[in-house]
């Protein structure tokens, strides 16, 4: 299976055809179909721990605020995958590894699939993000998930490689330290210079200011961390938005 990193960035993709989201309404039909979908979202973070949702029927988590009522009415009614999901429990050599069975999918998961692939028919379950762990322990933790894609599923990461909420602003062309960072983010990346994007804090404040904390960078790592010697890397929504989110996404594929 291919692998994906998506930028989703404003909830509202989700409902509205921005730029970013019609991308992802072409994409999805292009996808071969994935037995099941393993998502690594900036938006489940369990400090300490690294947990497993083996939900047979994950809930649409609305976890945002201040957004239009339209937004908090949209489902995701995916099936889980509990069976796959429980294979990582043995798969995966972390601290803590738990099975969550009470989680449901956040919106760095629907908000993304919901245009790419909404019949909502393919089994989908998450891995959080233990947050005390080092960028390359995460690396390591995301290496151990590389048989997955020979099984048929589609691994996604959800996040942004820019992503700075204090620095937003409408209708503004994107920081000239948003653009560096981004640009020297896609260079790693397509140089095959994993190493060089999990020790992003090495690029000093301008690693700082692109990400005042790291959890939407993260899910970045662990795509990176399937790639094989005769992947090729795809980028798409190449662009900005709110002028300090980057909606840079990928695709590594063998094809």
């Amino acid at each position: 299976m291919p692998v994906l990193f998506v930028g989703h960035g404003n909830p509202m993709n989700a409902i509205q055809d921005t730029v970013f989201s019609t991308v992802w309404d072409a994409l999805g039909p292009r996808l071969p179909k994935p037995k099941a979908i393993l998502c690594v979202s900036a938006h489940w973070l369990t400090p300490g721990e690294t947990r497993v949702s083996v939900t047979a029927q994950p809930k649409t988590i609305h976890d945002f605020s201040g957004f239009p009522f339209p937004l908090f009415e949209q489902q995701y009614p995916a099936p889980g995958a509990p069976g796959i999901a429980r294979q990582v429990l043995d798969m995966v050599d972390a601290r803590r590894i738990i099975a969550d069975d009470e989680r449901g999918l956040d919106h760095g998961a629907w908000c993304v699939l919901g245009r790419l692939l909404p019949a909502a028919d393919i089994p989908i379950f998450q891995l959080s993000l233990d947050y005390r762990l080092a960028p390359r322990d995460h690396y390591q933790v995301a290496r151990q998930l590389k048989p997955l894609r020979k099984q048929g599923v589609l691994i996604m990461g959800s996040g942004n490689i820019v992503h700075n909420l204090r620095a937003m602003r409408s209708d503004a062309p994107p920081y000239d330290w948003a653009v560096a960072f981004d640009g020297k983010m896609a260079e790693f990346i397509d140089r095959g210079e994993d190493a060089a994007v999990v020790n992003f804090k090495n690029l000093g404040e301008q690693a700082n200011t692109a990400h005042p904390t790291w959890d939407h960078l993260l899910p970045l790592i662990y795509v990176l961390a399937q790639r094989d010697e005769a992947d090729r890397v795809h980028f798409f929504n190449t662009g900005f938005d709110l002028a300090s989110i980057s909606m840079r996404s990928l695709i590594l594929t063998g094809c």
